[in-house]
C-alpha cells in the first residue's frame, strides 16, 4: 500500500512539473511564432530600431519603448536595490527586537499591495511632488522608476534577509576575532558571503520591475517618443501593449504581440546576465 502511494505521489509530482514546463513551452511557441512572423513582415530594422509608433500609418517602431523600459528598470535598480539590501541588514543586525516584528509586518504588507494601488499612490502623491520639484507634468520616466523602486523593495528585502540568515555564523565570529567591529563584520564578512542569494533577490525584483504595467501606466506619461530626458514622459514595452491591445486589429494587434516577444527576450537576457554574474561570483 505504501509503495502504491509513493508511486502515485511520484506520478502526481511529475505530472505537475510536466504541466508547468508544457505551459512555458506553449507560451514561448505562441510568442515566437507570431512575433517573429510579424517582425518579418514589418522588417527587423524598422520594428526594433524604428523611432515612430503610428499604427494608423503602419509605422511600428519600438525603439522608444525599449529605451523607456531600460531606463525605468535602471532607475528602479538604483532606487530599490541598495535600499532593500540595507534594509535587510538593518532588520537582522541593527534593529531593536521590539521594533523588528512591526517593521517586518510592514514590509510583508507592502508585498501584498496590488500594483494598481501603487499606481494611484504614485498619481496622487508622487506625481504632484515631482511636478513641484522638477517642473513639467510630474509624469515621467523618473517618476515611474522611483515608484518601481518602492514596489520591488519587499522582494529584495525578504530574499536578502533570508540569504543573510543562511550564512554561517563563523564568518561573523571570525571577523570579530580578527578585531573587526560589528559594522565591519556585517558589511565585509556576512554581505559578501550572502552575495549569491542577494543576486537572486535582485533578479526577482527586476523581473517584477520590467514586467510591471498598471502602476507604470499611471505615472510615466505614456508618450511614444524617444526618452532623451528622464524627467519627461515616455512609454515602456508593457504599457504600450496594455494601452492599445483593447482596440488593436490586424497588423496593429500582431505588432503588439511582437512587442511582447521582444519583452520576453529582454527578460530572458536579463536573467541570463545575472545568472552568469552569479556563477562568476561563486
Amino acid at each position: 500500500m505504501n509503495r502504491f502511494k509513493e508511486k502515485g505521489a511520484k506520478w502526481l509530482f511529475t505530472a505537475a512539473a510536466s504541466t508547468s514546463i508544457l505551459f512555458v513551452i506553449l507560451i514561448c511557441a505562441f510568442l515566437f511564432v507570431n512575433g517573429f512572423d510579424t517582425i518579418g513582415k514589418i522588417g527587423v530594422v524598422d520594428f526594433i530600431f524604428g523611432t515612430q509608433w503610428k499604427p494608423l500609418n503602419n509605422l511600428f517602431g519600438i525603439l522608444p519603448m525599449i529605451l523607456g523600459s531600460i531606463e525605468v528598470t535602471a532607475l528602479a535598480f538604483i532606487f530599490g536595490v541598495p535600499t532593500g539590501i540595507l534594509c535587510a541588514v538593518f532588520l537582522l543586525f541593527f534593529c531593536p527586537k521590539k521594533i523588528y516584528p512591526k517593521m517586518k509586518s510592514v514590509i510583508d504588507l507592502l508585498a501584498g499591495i496590488p500594483s494598481i494601488v501603487y499606481g494611484f499612490f504614485g498619481l496622487v502623491c508622487i506625481v504632484p511632488l515631482f511636478r513641484d520639484l522638477f517642473g513639467g507634468s510630474g509624469k515621467s520616466i523618473f517618476t515611474a522608476g522611483f515608484l518601481l523602486g518602492i514596489m520591488i523593495l519587499p522582494t529584495i528585502v525578504s530574499v536578502s534577509e533570508s540569504s543573510l540568515k543562511a550564512v554561517d555564523k563563523s564568518y561573523y565570529e571570525g571577523a570579530l576575532a580578527l578585531g573587526a567591529t560589528h559594522e565591519r563584520s556585517v558589511f565585509f564578512a556576512l554581505l559578501p558571503a550572502a552575495k549569491s542569494g542577494i543576486i537572486a533577490g535582485v533578479i526577482l525584483g527586476l523581473g517584477r520591475a520590467i514586467g510591471e504595467t498598471m502602476a507604470v501606466s499611471y505615472v510615466i506619461g505614456n508618450q511614444s517618443l524617444l526618452p532623451l530626458n528622464i524627467f519627461e514622459g515616455g512609454r515602456t514595452l508593457t504599457t504600450n501593449i496594455v494601452l492599445e491591445m483593447g482596440y488593436a486589429t490586424d497588423l496593429h494587434r500582431m505588432a503588439l504581440i511582437a512587442t511582447a516577444t521582444i519583452l520576453f527576450i529582454f527578460i530572458l537576457l536579463i536573467n541570463l546576465a545575472f545568472a552568469f554574474l552569479k556563477r562568476r561570483l561563486k
